[in-house]
């Protein structure tokens, strides 16, 4: 069975004549509870969801398997990779593993022996002469962040992460040929100064670039691949210069000069200038941001590359908040390497909402009493950073980008605002926070959730491990407060979650293996009243980011939680998630 290229597919074949399989008796109620969404909501996708999901025959037709897992239960996975743009040349998966391994931080890089570097370098040898056979060519974009990876590591990394013995053989045999056949930006970034690599080169020290983007790329690179940094406008006017990305034709820099810049910046360790570069470089590409007339706004940033194993809540969470006038800007994009999981934009338009948005129609929906909330995409709200999806593909590491694009504020309101953002690693909160601070919010929240999204687990924890799921950061105005170095006034907090204090009781997180439709069962369940794992995700989230917050009647946990009960079982928040598909088809 071929999968469909498109997550939108034309359904008029579908045909009511197929033969019913068994559905195992867990799923029962989920496919009933579709059944009342398709028969409550107009649009015709909705309606097609509800047939699919009882006829597995329909689910084959539209892309869909069925395969037995290990413990026997049934897993309906629709490959997230089905809403990658195939016109996106994929990467060489050889030099890509290589950069797995060494374009990382210091104590993350993993040198290669002798044999897997001599591998590597042969593959981009045979690719630059056009001799290439039986796989990808290996990219502009991954020339630039394997060799920006290996000047930074031989320049400017500690002993241990430096070039091992295999590396620096694998080197000396292979570069006499490659400084010979590779192009004069990708050996500028690899010797930038002639002295890195054997034999020497004086094309690094003489390159300079071809126009004025390029030029001062070039200027921004020498330093950043000695180890160094940028002030604030140096890297604002670098982004501005060279960004969106046009096509190869057109292009006003080589995709290997942008890869090796963003790689190295993020192997360097982003400085707050640096970082908030990055995230206000775009604030007015479309214009002032549209002013929400709504008394709340929280502003939902999680990682863009999605879930790819568990159930992502935030979408359901968004819905609960607006019953009680807690609005959300959630954002994203459809689909973002490198994990290319489940987003909200995926599940959005597989229920046929209008996934393309302006700020201006997200405000509507937001200020639209039937719904409280919105999501808008980036492609829509930030088209210069939008275009850097197919380069951050083939450049491996997330780049700076990837922690900036979380705190943004595509729509304002003249009430209290909050900004929530998830976190993979420990240790990340510092650079959101500040960036967050910056942006001048009310209140801001980092969660290290599951998979990184703000997903707090009702699963049990060590109580004795810090900087594990469910750790919260954040800061708040509403309460007695301390005093930070800007002068304002904060509550500061940092604090771990543990579901069972509150009168959960402890399960493990709905698997959903990067299936939308799973994703979509397990959260229309949830908001239809059934109890268990995935209604208690979406209570706890969002009653707990209304408490740490400081929202109005939010101060008490149990009652936050208490409301956000009452939300889904009235079938309140139901009902906002079927008028956000059906409105955003609307707005003007």
């Amino acid at each position: 069975m071929t999968a469909l290229s498109t997550p939108n597919p034309n359904f008029s074949y579908f045909s009511s004549t197929h033969a019913s399989s068994k559905i195992s008796a867990k799923d029962h109620h989920h496919h009933y509870c579709l059944k009342i969404w398709s028969s409550k909501t107009n649009h015709p996708n909705l309606n097609l969801i509800a047939r699919a999901a009882l006829d597995s025959s329909g689910l084959d037709r539209l892309g869909f398997t069925e395969t037995e897992e290990d413990d026997g239960t049934q897993s309906r996975t629709r490959p997230c990779s089905a809403y990658r743009n195939p016109s996106i040349p994929r990467p060489n998966r050889t030099v890509m593993e290589a950069q797995a391994r060494i374009c990382a931080r210091p104590m993350q890089v993993r040198p290669l022996g002798e044999e897997q570097a001599c591998v590597v370098l042969y593959t981009i040898l045979k690719s630059v002469k056009g001799e290439l056979k039986d796989e990808e060519e290996v990219s502009g974009a991954q020339l630039g962040a394997f060799f920006a990876a290996m000047a930074i590591r031989a320049n400017a990394f500690p002993e241990c992460a430096q070039w091992s013995e295999g590396e620096r053989r694998a080197m000396d045999r292979f570069w006499p040929i490659l400084v010979r056949a590779l192009p004069s930006d990708v050996v500028f970034i690899a010797d930038p100064e002639g002295s890195t690599m054997c034999g020497g080169s004086s094309i690094g020290a003489q390159f300079v670039g071809n126009g004025i983007a390029e030029m001062r790329l070039v200027g921004a690179l020498r330093e950043v691949l000695a180890g160094g940094h940028l002030g604030f406008d140096e890297v604002q006017g670098v982004l501005r210069d060279v960004l969106p990305l046009e096509d190869r034709a057109s292009e006003r820099v080589r995709e290997s000069l942008l890869s090796a810049f963003m790689i190295s910046q993020r192997m360097n360790g982003e400085t707050d200038r640096e970082l908030k570069a990055y995230c206000l470089a775009f604030d007015d590409e479309l214009g002032p941001p549209p002013i929400a007339d709504v008394r709340s706004l929280a502003h939902y940033g999680e990682p863009y590359d999605g879930n790819s194993t568990y159930f992502k809540s935030t979408l359901f969470v968004a819905a609960v908040r607006a019953c009680y006038g807690e609005s959300s800007l959630l954002h994203g994009v459809e689909w973002m390497p490198p994990k290319g999981g489940v987003t909200e934009e995926q599940v959005l338009k597989f229920m046929g909402a209008n996934t393309h948005l302006s700020p201006s129609q997200a405000k509507e929906l937001l200020e639209d009493e039937d719904v409280g909330f919105a999501y808008i995409s980036q492609r829509e709200a930030r088209p210069s950073l939008y275009s850097v999806v197919p380069l951050r593909e083939h450049i491996k590491m997330r780049p700076p980008i990837a922690i900036a694009e979380k705190v943004q504020q595509f729509v304002r309101t003249h009430g209290r605002e909050a900004i929530v953002s998830g976190i993979y690693h420990a240790d990340s909160e510092g650079a959101l926070l500040m960036l967050m601070r910056r942006r001048g919010v009310h209140s801001g929240l980092v969660v290290k959730g599951e998979e990184g999204a703000l997903s707090l687990t009702t699963g049990s924890l060590p109580r004795d491990v810090s900087n594990h799921v469910n750790c919260c950061f954040g800061f708040r105005s509403c309460r007695p407060f301390t005093f930070e170095a800007d002068g304002v006034s904060r509550e500061i907090f940092n604090i771990k979650v543990t579901a069972e204090d509150y009168g959960f009781k402890p399960t493990d997180t709905p698997k959903t293996n990067r299936s939308v439709l799973r994703n979509l069962e397990l959260g229309l369940a949830a908001l239809h009243g059934e109890k268990g794992p995935a209604y208690d995700r979406i209570v706890l989230n969002a009653g707990m980011v209304d408490h740490l917050l400081g929202c109005d009647g939010a101060e008490d946990i149990t009652i936050a939680l208490d409301r956000a009960r009452e939300a889904i079982d009235s079938g309140k928040a139901l009902d906002r998630i079927m008028n956000c598909i059906r409105i955003s088809h609307k707005v003007k």
